[in-house]
């Protein structure tokens, strides 16, 4: 950043500028709000130790016979460790004094747009991390693997609803197996496969709404790795809500603009998620 402190954005471009970034940030995180949520702003400290109780089963005590004593107390906790994340954009006044369009909201919804995808790519990020998978690099995903994911989740006691997050190369498998597309003889596609045709959207599959997401990213073998999870998975710790400050840079007749948050974000519940593993082909 620059020395100088005056600002360079009038009140009226900083309130656009803000209000464009807020609402494109909430607007474009798709895993964020899919995950468990902690927050922490105005707390002192950086990391929050979120507390792992164990299950309780019931008794099936005779008559007049005391149920047993079952302790409840946390018998693990997970760690999530705040960091700050930003971005910046020098905006030159030459670029701001011959722009066509709101220069402001513009700026606003790149920076929103920018930590979006930082947000999704370090959720995104834990998804190989469980311990469960179904499907290979090797081959195209498929229908039955969302089955086998549901399968795993409810075998695992996983809280319901469920979720999915998939590539849209993963995601057009998917499609192209519920409309019957390729086959010789077209049959009619169930409402699922004529809401795909319609909508391309996958929908709910076996308990499982599945969400598209491009931050999804391939293994070392090149395949993508997404991921059908409970909330409970994941955690999501925000310390610092996003903000946007700029400084006046005279010396480069340009105002930066910076847009920056600080959160945390971990595993939860290794048995609450399972990896979807296709190919990165489409």
């Amino acid at each position: 950043m620059a020395n100088e402190v005056d600002t360079g954005v009038s009140t009226a471009l900083y309130a656009n500028m803000v209000q464009a970034a807020l609402f494109t940030l909430s607007e474009r995180t798709v895993i964020r709000p899919l995950v468990r949520q902690y927050d922490m702003t105005g707390t002192p400290g950086l990391v929050a130790q979120i507390p792992i109780y164990p299950a309780l089963t019931a008794d099936s005590p005779d008559d007049g016979a005391d149920l047993t004593n079952k302790a409840f107390e946390v018998t693990t906790a997970k760690t999530l460790t705040a960091a700050e994340k930003g971005v910046l954009v020098t905006l030159t006044d030459l670029a701001q004094e011959t722009a066509s369009e709101d220069v402001a909201a513009a700026v606003g919804r790149q920076i929103g747009d920018a930590m979006a995808k930082k947000v999704d790519t370090d959720l995104a990020a834990l998804f190989p991390g469980f311990s469960n998978s179904v499907g290979s690099g090797a081959a195209e995903l498929t229908v039955e693997d969302l089955f086998k994911a549901a399968a795993t989740l409810r075998a695992n006691q996983a809280p319901a609803p469920y979720v999915a997050v998939v590539h849209p190369y993963q995601a057009y498998q998917l499609k192209k197996q519920l409309t019957g597309a390729g086959n010789t003889a077209m049959v009619n596609p169930s409402d699922l496969g004529n809401e795909a045709l319609r909508a391309g959207l996958v929908g709910t599959v076996a308990g499982i709404t599945v969400f598209e997401s491009t931050v999804i990213t391939g293994d070392s073998a090149g395949a993508y790795v997404g991921a059908a999870m409970s909330a409970d998975a994941i955690g999501f710790m925000l310390k610092r809500s996003m903000r946007i400050e700029n400084q006046r840079d005279a010396s480069l007749r340009a105002t930066e603009i910076v847009g920056s948050m600080a959160y945390g974000v971990g595993e939860l519940f290794d048995a609450y998620g399972v990896q979807l593993i296709g190919d990165a082909n489409l």
